[in-house]
C-alpha cells in the first residue's frame, strides 16, 4: 500500500516521501497515529502545494547537521574507565556510552546513529567513532579511552556485606537510643 508521511518516521521516511507499506502497517499504525496518509491523487496535490514547506525543513535540517558535524569533529571525546594493568578494561566502550558521554556535553545524538569499529572498544586508547547525522552528513569523532586512576578504583569498592547477627544488633541498638531518646523528651 503506497502512503505519503506527514511527518519524519524512525526507519521509515520523512515528511512528503511516497512509501510503500504492508497493509496493516499502514492502517494499525501510521493512519491513527496521523503519521501518513493514503497515496491518492488527492493527497499528491495537497503535498505537492506542502513542497516547498518541507524542502525548507530538510533544508533547516541539513544546516543543523552541518553544523553538528562541525563541533563534534572539534571535539575530543574523553572516556575514564576501570582497567586492568595491562591496559584492559573492565566493561567496554559502547555506542551507549558514548551516546551518553555526549548528552553530559550537551549533544543529542541516538546511539543507534553511532558506529563504533569493532562494535565495542575493550582496551585503553585512541579511536575513531563514525557518528551518521542526517542524510550524508557523517561525522568522525576522536575517542580517547584512558584507564581509571587506582585511587578512584578504591573509593568504589563495594563496603563489607554485614552478616545478619551483626545488622539485627545494630539495628537493636539503634532502636534502643530511640527509645531513651523519646523518654528524655517526655521528662
Amino acid at each position: 500500500m503506497k502512503v505519503i508521511l506527514n511527518e519524519d518516521v524512525k526507519h521509515l521516511g520523512e515528511e512528503g516521501d511516497i512509501k510503500d507499506v504492508a497493509k496493516g502497517y499502514a492502517r494499525n499504525y501510521l493512519f491513527p497515529r496521523n503519521l501518513a496518509v493514503p497515496c491518492n491523487s488527492f493527497t499528491l496535490a495537497h503535498f505537492e502545494s506542502r513542497k516547498e514547506e518541507i524542502e525548507q525543513r530538510k533544508a533547516v535540517k541539513r544546516q543543523n547537521a552541518a553544523g553538528l558535524k562541525e563541533r563534534l569533529e572539534a571535539l575530543t571525546l574523553t572516556i575514564v574507565m576501570p582497567a586492568g594493568p595491562n591496559g584492559k578494561l573492565y566493561g567496554a566502550v559502547t555506542n551507549q556510552t558514548v551516546s551518553d558521554e555526549l548528552q553530559k556535553l550537551g549533544f543529542e545524538v541516538e546511539r543507534k546513529r553511532i558506529e563504533l569499529p569493532g562494535l565495542t572498544f575493550k582496551s585503553v586508547g585512541h579511536y575513531n567513532a563514525t557518528l551518521k547525522l542526517y542524510e550524508a552528513a557523517v561525522a568522525v569523532l576522536p575517542i580517547v579511552v584512558e584507564a581509571q586512576p587506582e585511587a578512584e578504583k578504591t573509593v568504589e569498592a563495594k563496603p563489607e556485606k554485614r552478616s545478619r547477627r551483626r545488622q539485627e544488633e545494630t539495628e537493636e541498638v539503634q532502636a534502643d537510643v530511640k527509645v531513651e531518646e523519646s523518654a528524655e523528651t517526655q521528662e
